[in-house]
Protein backbone atom coordinates (compact mmCIF):
# COMPACT_ATOMS: atom_id res chain seq x y z
CA UNK A 1 0.00 0.00 0.00
CA UNK A 2 1.23 3.67 -1.03
CA UNK A 3 2.41 6.07 1.53
CA UNK A 4 0.52 8.57 0.97
CA UNK A 5 -2.61 7.29 -1.11
CA UNK A 6 -2.01 10.53 -3.17
CA UNK A 7 -3.62 8.59 -6.44
CA UNK A 8 -6.64 7.67 -4.56
CA UNK A 9 -9.58 9.42 -6.37
CA UNK A 10 -12.93 10.13 -4.28
CA UNK A 11 -16.60 10.71 -5.41
CA UNK A 12 -18.50 13.60 -3.99
CA UNK A 13 -20.22 11.37 -1.69
CA UNK A 14 -17.08 9.69 -0.48
CA UNK A 15 -15.57 13.21 0.12
CA UNK A 16 -18.94 14.14 1.74
CA UNK A 17 -18.50 11.31 4.30
CA UNK A 18 -15.08 12.19 5.13
CA UNK A 19 -16.12 16.30 5.80
CA UNK A 20 -16.01 16.83 9.50
CA UNK A 21 -19.85 18.33 10.45
CA UNK A 22 -19.69 21.14 12.07
CA UNK A 23 -21.53 20.17 15.14
CA UNK A 24 -19.10 16.89 15.17
CA UNK A 25 -18.89 15.35 19.18
CA UNK A 26 -15.49 16.86 20.55
CA UNK A 27 -14.73 13.53 22.53
CA UNK A 28 -12.78 13.82 25.46
CA UNK A 29 -9.70 12.11 23.00
CA UNK A 30 -8.93 15.79 21.67
CA UNK A 31 -6.78 17.56 23.72
CA UNK A 32 -6.54 21.61 22.10
CA UNK A 33 -3.31 22.59 23.26
CA UNK A 34 -1.53 19.29 21.66
CA UNK A 35 -3.26 19.61 18.50
CA UNK A 36 -2.51 23.11 17.84
CA UNK A 37 0.65 22.33 18.95
CA UNK A 38 1.05 19.38 15.92
CA UNK A 39 1.86 16.67 19.11
CA UNK A 40 1.23 13.20 19.11
CA UNK A 41 -0.32 11.91 21.90
CA UNK A 42 -2.80 9.00 23.43
CA UNK A 43 -5.63 8.52 24.88
CA UNK A 44 -7.23 5.90 27.28
CA UNK A 45 -10.50 6.24 28.70
CA UNK A 46 -11.22 4.43 32.19
CA UNK A 47 -11.65 0.71 32.48
CA UNK A 48 -14.99 0.00 32.11
CA UNK A 49 -17.07 -1.00 35.38
CA UNK A 50 -17.90 -4.52 34.15
CA UNK A 51 -14.76 -5.15 33.19
CA UNK A 52 -13.09 -3.25 36.57
CA UNK A 53 -15.55 -5.70 38.62
CA UNK A 54 -13.74 -8.50 37.71
CA UNK A 55 -10.52 -8.58 35.54
CA UNK A 56 -10.72 -12.23 34.63
CA UNK A 57 -13.51 -11.22 31.95
CA UNK A 58 -12.32 -11.97 28.71
CA UNK A 59 -12.47 -9.04 26.29
CA UNK A 60 -12.69 -8.66 22.70
CA UNK A 61 -10.40 -5.93 21.20
CA UNK A 62 -10.89 -4.52 17.72
CA UNK A 63 -8.56 -1.47 15.72
CA UNK A 64 -9.18 0.46 13.31
CA UNK A 65 -7.33 3.92 11.84
CA UNK A 66 -9.34 7.09 10.14
CA UNK A 67 -7.41 9.79 8.49
CA UNK A 68 -4.53 7.67 6.62
CA UNK A 69 -4.77 9.04 3.31
CA UNK A 70 -5.51 13.37 4.06
CA UNK A 71 -2.85 16.09 3.18
CA UNK A 72 -4.44 18.16 6.38
CA UNK A 73 -4.88 16.65 9.72
CA UNK A 74 -3.94 13.70 12.06
CA UNK A 75 -4.06 10.25 11.63
CA UNK A 76 -5.64 8.79 14.12
CA UNK A 77 -5.71 4.78 15.77
CA UNK A 78 -8.24 3.30 17.93
CA UNK A 79 -8.99 0.54 19.72
CA UNK A 80 -12.34 -1.07 21.50
CA UNK A 81 -12.82 -3.50 23.74
CA UNK A 82 -15.58 -4.98 25.56
CA UNK A 83 -16.56 -8.71 27.04
CA UNK A 84 -16.70 -11.29 24.64
CA UNK A 85 -20.59 -12.33 25.18
CA UNK A 86 -21.65 -9.00 24.37
CA UNK A 87 -19.57 -8.33 21.16
CA UNK A 88 -22.56 -8.94 19.02
CA UNK A 89 -25.58 -8.21 20.80
CA UNK A 90 -24.16 -5.13 22.30
CA UNK A 91 -22.20 -3.61 19.68
CA UNK A 92 -24.34 -4.93 15.96
CA UNK A 93 -27.59 -5.86 17.24
CA UNK A 94 -28.62 -2.90 19.96
CA UNK A 95 -26.42 -0.03 18.60
CA UNK A 96 -25.55 -0.89 15.04
CA UNK A 97 -22.06 0.19 14.54
CA UNK A 98 -20.68 -0.28 11.02
CA UNK A 99 -17.28 0.83 9.31
CA UNK A 100 -17.70 4.53 9.94
CA UNK A 101 -17.63 5.39 6.07
CA UNK A 102 -21.03 4.45 5.82
CA UNK A 103 -22.70 6.41 8.75
CA UNK A 104 -23.55 9.89 8.86
CA UNK A 105 -21.22 12.04 11.05
CA UNK A 106 -24.36 12.47 12.85
CA UNK A 107 -24.76 8.96 14.12
CA UNK A 108 -21.16 8.70 14.55
CA UNK A 109 -21.40 11.51 16.91
CA UNK A 110 -23.94 10.25 18.79
CA UNK A 111 -22.53 6.66 19.12
CA UNK A 112 -19.21 8.43 20.35
CA UNK A 113 -21.27 10.72 22.74
CA UNK A 114 -23.37 7.30 24.18
CA UNK A 115 -19.67 5.99 24.47
CA UNK A 116 -18.59 8.91 26.34
CA UNK A 117 -21.74 9.24 28.55
CA UNK A 118 -21.64 7.91 32.37
CA UNK A 119 -24.54 4.86 33.05
CA UNK A 120 -25.18 3.93 29.41
CA UNK A 121 -24.83 0.12 28.31
CA UNK A 122 -21.29 1.59 26.06
CA UNK A 123 -19.84 3.26 29.38
CA UNK A 124 -20.15 0.51 32.00
CA UNK A 125 -19.28 -2.09 29.30
CA UNK A 126 -16.37 -1.04 26.94
CA UNK A 127 -13.31 0.54 26.96
CA UNK A 128 -11.29 2.76 24.09
CA UNK A 129 -7.98 3.84 23.45
CA UNK A 130 -6.85 5.83 20.82
CA UNK A 131 -3.38 7.23 19.15
CA UNK A 132 -3.67 10.71 17.50
CA UNK A 133 -0.75 10.88 14.80
CA UNK A 134 0.17 14.67 14.04
CA UNK A 135 0.37 15.66 10.20
CA UNK A 136 3.38 17.23 11.93
CA UNK A 137 4.88 14.54 13.01
CA UNK A 138 4.00 12.11 10.02
CA UNK A 139 5.52 14.06 7.69
CA UNK A 140 8.65 14.37 9.67
CA UNK A 141 9.41 10.82 10.05
CA UNK A 142 8.84 10.34 6.24
CA UNK A 143 11.16 12.86 5.74
CA UNK A 144 13.72 12.22 8.13
CA UNK A 145 17.28 10.31 5.76
CA UNK A 146 16.31 6.65 7.50
CA UNK A 147 12.69 7.44 6.49
CA UNK A 148 9.94 5.91 8.93
CA UNK A 149 7.39 5.05 6.88
CA UNK A 150 3.51 5.58 7.38
CA UNK A 151 3.01 1.82 7.70
CA UNK A 152 5.79 1.60 10.66
CA UNK A 153 4.37 4.21 12.33
CA UNK A 154 0.90 2.51 11.95
CA UNK A 155 1.97 -0.74 13.26
CA UNK A 156 3.94 0.66 16.01
CA UNK A 157 0.56 2.94 17.43
CA UNK A 158 -1.48 -0.18 16.72
CA UNK A 159 1.10 -2.31 19.10
CA UNK A 160 1.55 0.24 21.81
CA UNK A 161 -2.26 0.92 22.37
CA UNK A 162 -2.63 -2.64 23.10
CA UNK A 163 0.26 -3.38 24.78
CA UNK A 164 -0.73 -0.33 27.23
CA UNK A 165 -4.41 -1.96 27.31
CA UNK A 166 -3.14 -5.49 28.56
CA UNK A 167 -0.06 -3.50 30.80
CA UNK A 168 -3.37 -2.39 32.26
CA UNK A 169 -4.79 -5.75 33.58
CA UNK A 170 -7.46 -6.20 30.52
CA UNK A 171 -7.55 -10.19 29.76
CA UNK A 172 -7.79 -9.26 26.02
CA UNK A 173 -8.25 -12.97 24.50
CA UNK A 174 -9.37 -12.28 21.21
CA UNK A 175 -8.44 -9.56 18.49
CA UNK A 176 -9.74 -7.94 15.19
CA UNK A 177 -7.48 -5.67 13.38
CA UNK A 178 -8.33 -3.96 9.93
CA UNK A 179 -5.59 -4.48 7.62
CA UNK A 180 -2.12 -2.67 6.96
CA UNK A 181 -0.31 -3.89 3.65
CA UNK A 182 -0.88 -7.83 3.00
CA UNK A 183 -3.15 -9.28 5.80
CA UNK A 184 -1.05 -12.78 6.65
CA UNK A 185 2.66 -11.10 7.35
CA UNK A 186 0.81 -8.33 9.55
CA UNK A 187 -1.01 -11.35 11.32
CA UNK A 188 2.13 -13.25 11.81
CA UNK A 189 3.85 -10.38 13.12
CA UNK A 190 1.67 -9.79 16.01
CA UNK A 191 1.50 -13.50 16.85
CA UNK A 192 4.95 -13.55 17.45
CA UNK A 193 3.80 -10.81 20.34
CA UNK A 194 0.90 -12.33 21.46
CA UNK A 195 1.02 -16.34 20.94
CA UNK A 196 -1.74 -16.94 23.47
CA UNK A 197 -3.95 -14.49 21.77
CA UNK A 198 -6.59 -15.40 19.27
CA UNK A 199 -5.82 -12.86 16.88
CA UNK A 200 -7.43 -12.18 13.33
CA UNK A 201 -5.86 -9.64 10.57
CA UNK A 202 -8.30 -9.04 7.62
CA UNK A 203 -9.25 -6.27 4.55
CA UNK A 204 -12.53 -4.19 5.24
CA UNK A 205 -12.63 -5.90 9.09
CA UNK A 206 -14.14 -2.83 10.03
CA UNK A 207 -17.30 -3.96 8.25
CA UNK A 208 -17.19 -7.93 9.77
CA UNK A 209 -16.29 -7.39 12.96
CA UNK A 210 -18.21 -5.53 15.48
CA UNK A 211 -15.52 -4.70 17.74
CA UNK A 212 -13.61 -3.00 14.49
CA UNK A 213 -16.68 -1.29 13.42
CA UNK A 214 -16.64 0.21 16.83
CA UNK A 215 -13.03 1.49 16.98
CA UNK A 216 -13.75 3.00 13.65
CA UNK A 217 -16.05 5.17 14.82
CA UNK A 218 -13.82 6.48 17.62
CA UNK A 219 -10.75 6.76 15.30
CA UNK A 220 -13.13 8.70 12.83
CA UNK A 221 -15.14 11.38 15.36
CA UNK A 222 -11.67 12.10 16.96
CA UNK A 223 -10.37 13.14 13.81
CA UNK A 224 -13.21 15.17 12.49
CA UNK A 225 -12.57 16.97 16.21
CA UNK A 226 -8.91 17.60 16.08
CA UNK A 227 -9.44 18.56 12.27
CA UNK A 228 -12.32 21.63 13.37
CA UNK A 229 -9.66 22.45 16.40
CA UNK A 230 -6.51 23.04 13.62
CA UNK A 231 -9.45 24.97 11.78
CA UNK A 232 -10.27 27.39 14.51
CA UNK A 233 -7.09 29.53 14.20
CA UNK A 234 -7.78 30.31 10.60
CA UNK A 235 -11.39 30.70 10.98
CA UNK A 236 -10.88 33.36 13.78
CA UNK A 237 -8.40 35.45 11.27
CA UNK A 238 -10.92 35.31 8.75
CA UNK A 239 -13.35 36.10 10.41
CA UNK A 240 -11.45 39.05 12.47
CA UNK A 241 -11.12 39.92 8.96
CA UNK A 242 -13.70 39.66 7.16
CA UNK A 243 -17.60 38.92 9.14
CA UNK A 244 -18.64 36.71 6.33
CA UNK A 245 -15.73 34.64 5.84
CA UNK A 246 -16.88 31.70 7.48
CA UNK A 247 -19.78 31.55 3.97
CA UNK A 248 -16.29 31.38 2.12
CA UNK A 249 -13.56 29.71 3.67
CA UNK A 250 -13.22 25.94 4.12
CA UNK A 251 -10.76 23.33 3.74
CA UNK A 252 -13.21 20.36 3.21
CA UNK A 253 -12.26 16.33 4.32
CA UNK A 254 -8.95 17.55 4.06
CA UNK A 255 -8.09 14.76 1.03
CA UNK A 256 -6.35 15.93 -2.39
CA UNK A 257 -8.85 14.71 -4.58
CA UNK A 258 -11.60 17.14 -2.76
CA UNK A 259 -11.33 20.31 -4.77
CA UNK A 260 -11.92 22.63 -1.68
CA UNK A 261 -8.92 21.32 0.52
CA UNK A 262 -6.61 21.75 -2.93
CA UNK A 263 -8.00 25.53 -3.36
CA UNK A 264 -7.41 25.87 0.31
CA UNK A 265 -4.38 24.78 0.10
CA UNK A 266 -3.26 27.28 -2.70
CA UNK A 267 -4.86 29.79 -1.01
CA UNK A 268 -3.10 29.81 2.20
CA UNK A 269 0.43 29.18 1.43
CA UNK A 270 3.48 31.13 2.40
CA UNK A 271 5.67 30.97 -0.24
CA UNK A 272 8.40 29.75 2.35
CA UNK A 273 7.05 28.27 5.06
CA UNK A 274 3.93 26.56 3.51
CA UNK A 275 1.41 26.11 5.91
CA UNK A 276 1.27 25.13 9.90
CA UNK A 277 0.87 21.53 12.41
CA UNK A 278 -1.98 20.60 10.12
CA UNK A 279 -0.19 19.53 6.80
CA UNK A 280 1.32 16.85 5.90
CA UNK A 281 4.97 18.37 4.08
CA UNK A 282 5.82 15.13 2.92
CA UNK A 283 2.33 14.61 1.28
CA UNK A 284 3.31 14.83 -2.90
CA UNK A 285 0.53 17.33 -3.06
CA UNK A 286 2.21 20.02 -0.48
CA UNK A 287 5.86 19.69 -1.99
CA UNK A 288 4.28 20.56 -5.86
CA UNK A 289 2.42 23.12 -4.27
CA UNK A 290 5.33 24.45 -2.73
CA UNK A 291 8.33 23.93 -5.19
CA UNK A 292 6.16 25.27 -8.32
CA UNK A 293 4.98 28.17 -6.11
CA UNK A 294 8.48 30.04 -5.69
CA UNK A 295 11.29 27.67 -7.67
CA UNK A 296 13.46 30.24 -7.06
CA UNK A 297 12.81 30.25 -3.35
CA UNK A 298 15.39 27.39 -2.40
CA UNK A 299 17.77 26.69 0.82
CA UNK A 300 21.20 24.95 0.22
CA UNK A 301 22.86 23.35 3.45
CA UNK A 302 26.12 22.93 4.00
CA UNK A 303 27.34 19.30 3.70
CA UNK A 304 28.05 17.44 7.06
CA UNK A 305 31.73 16.09 6.43
CA UNK A 306 31.72 14.15 9.47
CA UNK A 307 34.14 16.09 11.17
CA UNK A 308 32.41 18.97 13.32
CA UNK A 309 34.72 18.89 16.42
CA UNK A 310 35.97 22.07 16.17
CA UNK A 311 33.00 24.17 15.71
CA UNK A 312 32.23 26.48 18.31
CA UNK A 313 29.18 28.87 18.26
CA UNK A 314 31.04 31.63 17.74
CA UNK A 315 32.66 30.46 14.53
CA UNK A 316 29.46 31.47 13.20
CA UNK A 317 28.97 35.03 13.76
CA UNK A 318 33.21 36.08 13.99
CA UNK A 319 34.93 37.21 11.03
CA UNK A 320 37.82 34.78 9.89
CA UNK A 321 40.10 37.19 8.47
CA UNK A 322 43.28 38.45 9.43
CA UNK A 323 42.14 41.51 11.06
CA UNK A 324 39.59 39.83 12.58
CA UNK A 325 39.33 40.86 16.41
CA UNK A 326 38.73 39.58 19.67
CA UNK A 327 35.43 37.10 19.15
CA UNK A 328 33.79 38.40 22.01
CA UNK A 329 33.88 42.41 21.14
CA UNK A 330 33.03 40.94 17.29
CA UNK A 331 29.58 39.16 18.40
CA UNK A 332 27.49 40.82 17.01
CA UNK A 333 29.18 42.16 14.37
CA UNK A 334 30.46 45.68 15.06
CA UNK A 335 33.36 46.30 17.22
CA UNK A 336 32.93 47.92 20.70
CA UNK A 337 35.98 50.41 20.94
CA UNK A 338 37.19 53.25 23.59
CA UNK A 339 35.47 56.04 21.59
CA UNK A 340 32.07 54.15 21.71
CA UNK A 341 29.86 55.09 24.95
CA UNK A 342 28.72 52.17 26.66
CA UNK A 343 25.27 51.62 28.85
Amino acid sequence: MADTLEDVQMDSQEIELETPASDVFMAPSVCKSDVLAGKSYSHFSPIPTQIAEDMTTECVLGVDEAGRGPVLGPMVYALFYLPIELHTSLLAETHHFDDSKVLTSEVRSNLMRKLCTKDTDLHTSCGWATRLMSARDIGAHMLQPNQYNLNAQAMDATINLIKEVMARGVNVTDIYIDTIGKPEIYQKKLERIWPTVRITVATKADSLYPAVSAASVCAKVTRDAALDVCYEPYQAAATKEDADAKKVIAWGSGYPSDTRTSTWLKQNMDPVFGWGNECRFSWATAKELLENKNPDIKVDWPVDDGDNSDLRMTDFFTSKGEGAGDELVDWFGKRVTDEMEVF
